[in-house]
């Protein structure tokens, strides 16, 4: 069995992926929050 090198995989894949990821839930986030302040004022 080979040995495992702590740290020598390589997640760029990885990294860029998580990074989208969280990119996207946070301009999900916006959007829904600036929705309901949109509903919010015409409702109001």
């Amino acid at each position: 069995m080979a040995e495992h090198k702590h740290g020598s995989m390589n997640i760029e894949a990885q990294e860029k992926t998580f990074n989208s990821f969280i990119k996207l839930t946070k301009n999900i986030t916006i959007g829904i929050i600036v929705a309901l302040i949109l509903l919010y004022m015409i409702n109001g």
